[in-house]
């Protein structure tokens, strides 16, 4: 004991600073030193990073739909598709930042690389508006409609918006999970900072969003879109400006190569051995030296039951005796247990993931047909017009007050009536509450839709203000969202990012991401689908241009029933699912139970 405590600290003149459990570095390479590196004055500057690239990114997106319609004339169902897959294209680049990230960039190089683009992307768009789009000066808001384009300036827009997309897709898992490795999950005081982390982080992205959907969302839905393009643009430098000047202060885990490598070796050594014998010993499994590791020193992964056929990469035949004793290794038909275990957590977290994208579905009418059902509502207070984008300001606010309500009085009350050392709610728990509340944001929107159609001024051939009920009645729907994020995104990025293997820590945020991605797919096919079958017979469908015509309360009430569908299945997986086994942590995970609802 003596000797591994003298280990983990280090002389300096005459000084002894203790290093991290971790095994985490400084920028150097060396071990990181605890007082000098990490906690929370990198975290801190993680956060003030994500606020600013939060607020770069919602000055497009928030108002994305109404710049489509009155800026490049695309009709309602046509613009809420493209920033549907707009969207999910984002978080389908996180996958490609992830994958870099954990397999040789390492997560400061691929934040940093992909700013660089996303601000690249930023500038495009404020250029090729102020010179091209916003054409004739002035255009774009509510009563003036911009002129036709070339396809010269189409393609330059589309290749702006899509360079926003690369560089804040890639960017966004990796500085989640680049801020919790500022603080050492194996130290007691920083295992809680990390988890804190987390909810911090989503409200700093929140916080971030809230100057955008207000301040730029009106001057935008003024028709001043190159200046809102251009504060984004200033925003995101800002970000990477102040994300640079943190560099001496990081703590860094070094890359582990590629884990597609990994996981085939697995598959194929697991083939190979289809009909050796396998004994119940686990002595019989191969475990690698930790000099050797194929993962660049990770932790250890414990042996579990379940997918025994996995197993059999592991087990260690006559013929790799063999092998051993002439001093060779074949990884494809020989895996150390923690490999095989990165391939079982993984295969685990699937069924969990999969349940998340109709939420994501949910989530995402926020972006779109929340903002055409209030732009179709009473807009006015005397004579102030409030943008029906800044709406979503209500779902902010109410994330940042279920943040701080859930981590003050929830968690606390939760972990005194369950009487265990565990504190609160586990992040499955929450996930599920988080799907619980989605389905009453869905139907608090459909009733709400009902009565806007009730006071629907009949005959108006445009959507905008034409019920006299006003977009104040929105308020209900967007804070019940935010109540939902609060539970189902803050448990799943904790859930993601300590059910994922050292390695892939990236990626377990990216996991998060994607089910957005394929949330906003799923629902531009959804909406497709929805408009085949209700435009059948010349109807004008559910979501027609005007929608005063159309039945958008029965979307909202179909979501509302997918939703509950999906919240059975997924406490079925749930109930089902095991948690990661970790040495050197498997006095807090031993329980089987530890992360289930």
């Amino acid at each position: 004991m003596a000797c591994l405590e003298l280990s983990k600290q280090v002389k300096f003149k005459d000084d002894t600073e203790e290093l991290t459990l971790d095994g985490s570095v400084d920028w150097h390479g060396r071990p990181a030193i605890r007082a000098k590196s990490g906690r929370w004055v990198a975290g801190t500057i993680v956060l003030l990073n994500q606020g600013l690239a939060t607020l770069a990114f919602f000055g497009v997106g928030v108002n994305l739909v109404l710049f489509l319609t009155r800026v490049m004339g695309q009709n309602n169902a046509d613009a809420a598709n493209n920033v549907s897959k707009w969207t999910g294209t984002v978080y389908i680049f996180s996958l490609v930042g992830a994958f870099l990230s954990d397999s040789y960039w390492g997560r400061y190089k691929t934040c940093a690389i992909f700013q660089v683009i996303f601000v690249i992307g930023l500038v495009s768009l404020s250029i090729s508006s102020y010179l091209s789009l916003i054409r004739p000066k002035g255009c774009g808001n509510e009563t003036i409609s911009c002129g036709k384009h070339s396809s010269l300036e189409m393609g330059m827009f589309y290749l702006s918006i899509y360079l926003i997309a690369l560089g804040n897709g890639g960017y966004q898992p990796n500085i989640a999970t680049f801020g919790a490795d500022q603080f050492d999950e194996e130290h007691s005081k920083e295992g809680y900072s990390k988890v804190a982390f987390f909810s911090y982080f989503y409200l700093a992205l929140n916080l971030g969003s809230l100057f955008s959907n207000t301040i730029l969302g009106y001057f935008e839905d003024e028709g001043l879109w190159a200046l809102g393009f251009w504060a984004s643009a200033g925003s995101a430098f800002a970000a990477l400006v102040l994300f640079l000047l943190g560099t001496p202060r990081y703590r860094h885990f070094k890359p582990s190569g590629n884990p597609l490598s990994r996981f085939g070796q697995v598959l194929v050594a697991a083939l190979r051995k289809w009909g050796a014998h396998m004994t119940s010993n686990e002595e019989d499994l191969y475990v690698m030296d930790e000099n050797e590791s194929p993962t660049n020193g990770n932790r250890k992964i414990l042996h579990t039951d379940g997918f025994k056929f996995l197993d059999r990469a592991a087990f260690i035949s006559t013929r790799d005796v063999e092998d051993q004793k002439r001093g060779l290794h074949n990884p494809w038909r020989l895996c150390p247990i923690t490999q095989v275990e990165e391939v079982k957590c993984i295969l685990r977290l699937l069924p969990i993931w999969l349940c998340t994208i109709i939420y994501s579905v949910v989530f995402t009418q926020m972006a779109s047909l929340f903002v055409e059902q209030g732009a179709a509502m009473k807009t006015t207070i005397s004579h102030f017009r409030i943008p029906p984008a800044s709406m979503s300001s209500f779902d902010i606010l109410s994330v940042a007050v279920f943040i701080f309500f859930y981590r003050r009085v929830i968690d606390p009350l939760v972990g005194r009536l369950k009487k265990t050392s565990s504190k609160g709610l586990t992040e499955l728990q929450r996930m599920g509450i988080g799907l619980v509340i989605a389905v009453m944001a869905m139907v608090s929107a459909g009733i709400v839709e009902c009565y806007r159609l009730k006071y629907a001024k009949t005959g108006c051939p445009h959507c905008s203000g034409t019920s006299s009920l006003s977009i104040f009645w929105q308020i209900p729907q967007y804070a019940l969202i935010g109540a939902s994020e609060v539970f189902m995104y803050v448990g799943q990025l904790e859930f993601f990012n300590a059910q994922t293997p050292d390695g892939l820590k990236s990626f377990g945020s990216a996991l998060c991401m994607t089910s957005i991605s394929l949330g906003n797919y799923v629902s531009s096919l959804l909406v497709s689908i929805v408009m085949k079958i209700s435009t059948e017979d010349h109807m004008p469908g559910w979501i027609p241009g005007n929608l005063n015509r159309g039945h958008l309360d029965r979307f909202y009430f179909l979501l509302a029933a997918l939703t509950s569908i999906d919240l059975i299945v997924y406490i079925v997986c749930a109930k089902w699912f095991k948690s990661i086994q970790l040495e050197g942590k498997y006095e807090k995970n031993d329980m089987p139970g530890s992360y289930k609802v």
